[in-house]
């Protein structure tokens, strides 16, 4: 008898917690790092808590992506919704605009002098930021997409590393693939020969105009320092924990990407998310639902992806 009051008293607390946590409210505050002359503009989003409470560093995906997960064409408000799950949990983040984007625009480099450890420093400025407030208990690393391979690096100070849709692969190679998926031998002839160069550390002066979106002079700096990078072998140099998350439903990067890190990192955990696409919504229909998803506000991003980070953090 006096097992069951036990079990029954327990459910009855875990109930109480679950329900507690949901009625967590919280609040959002801008906030600015300073480097150099340099500013970057985040959002800090903290629940309403009197203890310590574990913060996460919310690194976006790449191109024009903002803190929110959006771009001039497309709004999702995906990582705005995570903060936001996060906080009703007892979980603080910090996202950020990259330097370039947002509003941290006025903080660009001249795109000739960009280079991929920008944004590695830029993180772990963030990182040390984070580390030296005395409201928060840990801080965890979550990065999103591009944003799992700046955070993987910049990780080694962190107490955990979350990665979502994160490449598996050099950037060199995955354009390869991506690029020869398209069946067409004269256009790798074009371009494998200037991503083996860039991998190898030189510039190309001639590029095909028609390939200028892809290898134009004033980028290559950057293409040269992000081939550098194998998140195979990155995540192997952690020794913080380590979850590997995954949709099954992403039209840019695939199960096989996380199952790469998992096997480079056999102490991480690894979830494959069932129809989660690359922006962390759940897609029932078909690839122009899954396409259409990017520019949908409303659509939520996936509970399973969000209970799994939760637990994660909490451990």
């Amino acid at each position: 008898m006096n097992k069951i009051i036990f079990f029954l008293t327990v459910l009855f607390l875990s109930a109480l917690n679950a329900q507690n946590k949901k009625d967590i409210t919280f609040k959002e505050t801008p906030i600015v790092l300073k480097i150099n002359v340099d500013q970057l503009f985040g959002t800090l989003t903290t629940p309403d808590l009197t203890k310590k409470y574990p913060v996460a560093l919310i690194i976006a995906g790449s191109g024009p992506t903002d803190r929110n997960g959006n771009n001039p064409m497309m709004k999702n408000n995906s990582l705005k919704m995570l903060a936001e799950a996060l906080a009703k949990n007892g979980i603080a983040s910090l996202r950020y605009d990259k330097r370039g984007i947002g509003e941290s625009k006025s903080s660009a480099i001249s795109e000739g002098s960009l280079v991929f450890e920008n944004y590695i420093e830029d993180a772990k400025s963030w990182i040390n930021l984070l580390k030296q407030d005395k409201r928060f208990s840990k801080v965890i690393i979550i990065g999103h997409s591009e944003g799992s391979l700046i955070g993987m690096i910049a990780a080694a100070k962190a107490d955990k590393f979350v990665s979502i849709a994160g490449a598996g692969d050099s950037a060199d190679k995955i354009i390869k693939s991506q690029i020869a998926l398209k069946s067409m031998k004269p256009l790798e002839d074009m371009t494998f020969p200037i991503i083996d160069s860039l991998k190898s550390g030189n510039t190309v002066k001639k590029v095909d105009p028609m390939l200028n979106s892809l290898f134009r002079p004033s980028i290559q700096p950057y293409l040269i320092s992000w081939f550098k990078y194998n998140p195979q072998n990155e995540i192997k140099k952690l020794t913080i924990p380590v979850l590997i998350l995954q949709g099954n439903k992403d039209l840019q990067v695939t199960v096989k990407d996380a199952e790469n890190l998992a096997q480079a990192d056999t102490k991480a955990e690894m979830l494959i998310v069932d129809k989660m696409n690359h922006v962390m919504k759940i897609i029932e229909g078909d690839q122009q639902a899954n396409m259409e998803s990017y520019n949908n506000e409303t659509l939520p991003i996936s509970e399973a992806l969000v209970s799994k980070i939760i637990s994660f953090i909490e451990k």
